[in-house]
């Protein structure tokens, strides 16, 4: 993977023809150039299929026949999804393929034509430019265990936002029929609270069932901990209750659809997660990641996921820079603004690395301690929320080196290894 600007644009030379496209659902639209930036031909338009795929390499050869090049490079915006299996096909192709930047194409758009004119022929050529310019990323394209790895937690997270809505559906239809229930359970998702819900009673029917019955039914999924007190509780809360009395033939419907709905969901999460989480501890380092205090195996599985192969990185910055977490500065002469963290990257890796960021700085001592030495240093101490990004580029870097190396990880020796934490570790 390229780190610097000079590297980048140093790959690109006389022998190399810069292709430039603008993609879009159905068709896209390309334009190529040399290294200087001169137009070699019109654009070519091609569908977003197989056909339209062979036509493009057909005018590249043509091209580079045409003109004595030797390479190629073809650039693209990552515009929503529709990016991907060209992305796909070039690399089975064994052809490079790079992204650019949309905000970078936004703003550069102007500089030929003075112009703030939109359309498909000129995107193509400002992204030809961009790369010539070495103004381009390469992209992460997963494969095999890898690419399981992502679309499984995109699977993950769409069960998560599905079970969310679900409960919060819950929470809604509890507040208009039976608003009194959650006084007699903590949290409607335990055994004996879901097996009422799913039988789903309304208050003036529990005030008619038998106690015994009722403790049987419960008594299905949770053998210990409810008895007759409970029960009796709940029978009391139901008959005081003001939940509505109206439309209750298919509300009671509606609490049958949302409790086998969040079973589904609970069994397919389940069952997904012990499938990510075997198929993770298969990569080198995985199992050694997981072993680290305040990290679960699913956050591995969600690492990787979005960083991919860790041999394609040359150093954690780049992770760092991946995730948006490189810093931004902001001054000029003597105004020195805020420093803030880009946001430029991927928000899924960026938001998993400040989630466990949080147990690692309760539970674990080493990051326990560097999260206490940031927050009290004597020069320019961090908020509580600085501090955190902090752990995350500490984070990565640990991940980085375990990865690397599948080497364990030492509490004792990263305390040793940073010697401003000596005094913290009376504290952590």
């Amino acid at each position: 993977m390229n780190y610097t600007q000079n590297r980048k644009i140093a790959q690109i030379t006389e022998q190399t023809l810069i292709v430039g496209i603008d993609i879009a659902k159905h068709r896209q639209v390309a334009r190529a150039q040399d290294f200087r930036g001169m137009d070699l031909s019109k654009r070519l338009v091609f569908a977003n299929n197989l056909e339209g795929f062979q036509g493009l390499l057909q005018w590249v050869k043509a091209l580079m026949s045409q003109h004595q090049k030797s390479e190629v490079v073809i650039g693209m915006e990552p515009t929503g999804h529709y990016w991907m299996t060209l992305a796909y096909y070039l690399k089975a192709q064994d052809i490079r393929c790079v992204l650019v930047n949309p905000m970078h194409v936004k703003k550069s758009k102007e500089l030929d034509d003075n112009s703030p004119t939109k359309n498909d022929t000129k995107d193509a050529k400002v992204i030809a430019q961009l790369i010539k310019d070495g103004r381009y990323s390469e992209p992460t394209l997963p494969e095999e265990t890898y690419a399981e790895l992502r679309e499984g937690m995109k699977l993950y997270d769409q069960l998560v936002q599905d079970q969310t809505r679900i409960k919060a559906k819950v929470h809604n239809w509890l507040d208009r029929y039976f608003p009194e229930f959650l006084t007699v359970f903590k949290s409607w998702e335990g055994k004996a609270a879901l097996q009422v819900l799913r039988q789903c009673y309304l208050p003036q029917e529990i005030t008619t069932i038998p106690d015994e019955t009722l403790l049987l039914e419960i008594k299905k999924v949770a053998q210990r901990a409810i008895g007759l007190k409970r029960v009796r509780q709940l029978k009391a809360v139901a008959e005081q209750s003001v939940g509505l009395t109206v439309g209750t033939r298919f509300a009671k419907e509606e609490c049958r659809f949302l409790t086998e709905k969040y079973d589904d969901l609970t069994e397919r999460l389940h069952e997904l997660t012990e499938e990510l989480c075997a198929l993770v501890l298969t990569i080198p380092g995985a199992k050694e990641m997981s072993e680290i205090k305040g990290i679960g195996l699913i956050t591995v599985v969600g690492f990787f996921a979005e960083v991919g192969d860790l041999s394609q990185y040359d150093h954690p910055r780049q992770i760092l820079k991946l995730a948006g977490l490189n810093l931004r500065m902001n001054a000029s002469g003597k105004h020195k603004g805020k420093t803030t963290i880009t946001k430029r990257g991927r928000k899924r890796l960026r938001a998993l690395l400040f989630r466990v960021a949080m147990p690692l700085a309760a539970t674990n001592e080493a990051f326990k301690g560097l999260h206490h030495y940031y927050r009290h240093r004597p020069i320019h101490p961090l908020t509580g929320k600085q501090s955190l990004i902090a752990l995350c580029h500490k984070l990565i870097r640990v991940l980085f080196v375990i990865g690397r190396r599948q080497c364990a990880f030492s509490e004792k020796q990263m305390m040793q290894d940073m010697p401003h934490l000596q005094h913290t570790q009376g504290v952590a």
